[in-house]
Order: C-alpha cells, then sequence, then structure tokens
C-alpha cells in the first residue's frame, strides 16, 4: 500500500508537469519536483524491497510473473534515477533535457501504475478497466493537488511569474475531481448501492465529504482567489485540500479493499 501510494503521486505529479505551462514556471520549481520523484520512488524501492506492499505479488500473477515483485523494484529506481539526473539538468537550466526527463518519469510511473493495478480477482475486461481508470484518475486528483500547492508556495520565491500555471493546474484538480466522481458513482451502480454496515457507510461518508466535494469548494475558492492575485491565500486553500483528498483517498484505499470494488 506504500509504494502504491507513492507511485499513485509520482504517476499523478508527473501527469500535472505534462499539463502545465513548463515554460512560464521557472526551472528551480522542477529541480525541486525531481528530488520530490526521487523520494517517493526510493520510498516505493524500500516498500518493495521491505515487503511492505502485499498487493503487487497478487495483482502480478504468479511469482515468476515477468511483472512480479522484482521487476516493480527495478522500475521504481529507475525512475528514481532519471529523477536524479533531471534534478540537476534543471538546476543547470537544460530545459531540453529536463523535459525528457519529464517524459521518461511519466512514462515510467504510468507503466508501474497501470501494471498495479492488475487484480488476480478481476478476470474480466470491465472490472479491469474500471480499477485502471480508478487508479489513473486518483493518481491525476492528488498529482494536480500536490503540484498546485507547491506551486502556489513557489509564488512566494518567483513573484514575477504570471498565474497562468496555477490557473491551468486549479483547472485540471476540477477535472479530475468531476472524473473521479463519476468513477465512484459507477462504483457504486456495480456494488448495488450503499453499503450495509454503519462501519463502511462511515467511511464512505467521509470519503465523498473530504475526497470529492471538498476538492470542488477548493477549486472554486481558488479561482475566486486568484481574481484578486491573491497567491498566497491561494496557496493555503490548497493545502488544506491536500489534507482533506489524502484523507479521501485514503479511506477510498480502504473501502476499495473492503467492497473489492473502487468507490
Amino acid at each position: 500500500m506504500i509504494a502504491q501510494f507513492a507511485i499513485r503521486l509520482i504517476c499523478g505529479m508527473s501527469l500535472a508537469w505534462c499539463l502545465t505551462p513548463r515554460r512560464q514556471i521557472t526551472d528551480g520549481f522542477f529541480r525541486i519536483q525531481m528530488l520530490i520523484t526521487l523520494g517517493l520512488s526510493v520510498l516505493a524501492c524500500l516498500a518493495h524491497l521491505g515487503g511492505w506492499n502485499n498487493s503487487i505479488p497478487q495483482m502480478a500473477g504468479e511469482p515468476g510473473s515477468a511483472w512480479g515483485i522484482h521487476t516493480h523494484t527495478w522500475l521504481c529506481g529507475a525512475t528514481a534515477i532519471v529523477a536524479y539526473v533531471g534534478s540537476f539538468t534543471w538546476a543547470l537550466g537544460r530545459r531540453r533535457i529536463g523535459t525528457v526527463c519529464i517524459v521518461l518519469i511519466t512514462a515510467l510511473a504510468l507503466v508501474l501504475l497501470v501494471q498495479s493495478a492488475r487484480t488476480a480477482s478481476s478476470t474480466s475486461l470491465p472490472m479491469s478497466l474500471m480499477v485502471v481508470a480508478s487508479e489513473l484518475s486518483t493518481a491525476l486528483l492528488l498529482g494536480a493537488a500536490m503540484v498546485s500547492m507547491l506551486l502556489g508556495h513557489w509564488y512566494l520565491t518567483a513573484t514575477g511569474m504570471p498565474l497562468a500555471p496555477l490557473k491551468r493546474l486549479n483547472l485540471v484538480l476540477g477535472v479530475a475531481t468531476l472524473l473521479r466522481i463519476a468513477l465512484a458513482i459507477i462504483g457504486f451502480v456495480l456494488i448495488g448501492g450503499l453499503p450495509e454496515s454503519d462501519h463502511q457507510r462511515l467511511l464512505l461518508s467521509l470519503r465523498w465529504l473530504a475526497g470529492l466535494v471538498s476538492p470542488l469548494v477548493v477549486v472554486v475558492m481558488v479561482s475566486r482567489i486568484l481574481e484578486y492575485r491573491n497567491t498566497q491565500s491561494a496557496t493555503g486553500v490548497l493545502y488544506v485540500g491536500v489534507v482533506l483528498i489524502l484523507t479521501g483517498e485514503l479511506t477510498a484505499t480502504l473501502l476499495a479493499h473492503e467492497l473489492s470494488m473502487p468507490v
């Protein structure tokens, strides 16, 4: 679970970089992003090597499968190496090579995320597509929120940057939230409605309030605040949004294990 969450963050953050007008953002921001990715990749490697992520062997199939635990570890290691190289290239202002590193990290993260989403129990194609779509939307939601919040902090030092990148990321956050809501509704339909136990209903309420409704409120608030060019206040709202989204997605992960369906 630790490795999977780290992979979700890496994938979502890299997708957010690809959807952001990078030319309007200073090089130092992406250097820090690369260092964060390096740390998350190393965490995922350690989680695999230490056996803290029990879902990978089941998702990958047989122990000797080509997509077993060792392959995931090597892919996480490759992501860490690319992020390490990327931190130097962005520090030196080599934007073209840095962009190549972004593309490589995105590709590696997508492979890791999609392969990790394969479960041994979900043999049907519709169920497999549902799980993959849920993982991708979760990654985009987490990544957009995290990168938006960090970019808001970056405006405190790079005060001359235009607001277009932050506005774009806020739009991506809104789209990712709507996509996540749509997939959660589909999950409800597939499981036949609300769960029966009070425990699961409590988790479901927390999941919707913190992880789905709150991000929409955050998007609207940030959009209004940016009309006054107040990036500091927008960053504070985004920080709260990150905490709520993390809470909602962690709750969704617990519910998905209990209900055998992404919600």
